[in-house]
């Protein structure tokens, strides 16, 4: 690839992105700060719970869920408060990769939670098959499929409601509702996340992620650890 068509890529994956100002770069810089250290601290201590109430593959799919939290949000402060150029292009597409991890991660421990209900295996094979290929996608060829990201996101996000009745049954109320109001969380978010003339638009929209996050946090702590104390 040439320096022109290497220049027209980057250019392609950081469209329409604006110029951020100091104040919200800084803003967006705490918030990012403050959901990898939810991440950390929290995941750790749920990670050590579970080692002691969980079974084995609930302990290596909470695992899998942390270490993916950790992995969105790192890479996603990386790449938002990077300068424009090369890196910024590569990290877009890093960040981007990662959301779909980061969806796929989330509902491995829950599913694993089910046990043998044949809706779980199915969904599983479903969201890390979709997530895989929507990584693929963006690192190999990130300049196209762009307006089909995040319908693609809410699809994988959403196709949990395949099995909500089963979620129901196997998990405690207020776990169940947590993971709604995690959906409903990155859901509204995305709503500041396309709203690019409103200042610190982006920061709301990292913010309504974290919250999310941690509240699938708090659903997985729930169902996996203080149900069975």
């Amino acid at each position: 690839m040439s320096a022109d068509e290497a220049q027209s890529l980057d250019e392609i994956i950081l469209r329409r992105r604006r110029p951020f100002t100091v104040a919200e770069l800084i803003a967006d810089g705490i918030v990012h700060g403050v959901g990898l250290l939810v991440a950390l601290i929290a995941g750790t201590v749920l990670i050590t719970l579970a080692i002691l109430h969980a079974a084995g593959q609930e302990i290596a799919a909470i695992g899998i869920y942390v270490a993916s939290m950790v992995v969105l949000l790192s890479a996603s402060m990386a790449f938002n408060l990077c300068p424009t150029g090369p890196l910024k292009a590569w990290l877009a597409r890093v960040d981007q990769a990662a959301i779909f991890l980061f969806i796929a991660a989330s509902y491995t421990p829950l599913l694993v939670a089910l046990g043998d209900v044949p809706i779980a295996e199915k969904l599983m094979i479903f969201v890390w098959s979709t997530a895989l290929i929507g990584v693929a996608l963006k690192l190999l060829v990130p300049q196209h499929f762009g307006r089909l990201a995040i319908p693609f996101y809410l699809a994988i996000g959403w196709s949990g409601i395949l099995a909500f009745h089963a979620l129901a049954a196997a998990l405690p109320p207020t776990a169940v509702w947590l993971i709604v109001a995690g959906g409903v969380a990155y859901s509204a978010g995305i709503i500041f996340h396309l709203w690019e003339k409103l200042h610190f638009h982006n920061v709301l929209w990292h913010t309504f992620v974290i919250v999310g996050a941690t509240l699938h946090l708090i659903a997985i702590f729930d169902a996996m650890v203080i149900s069975r104390m």
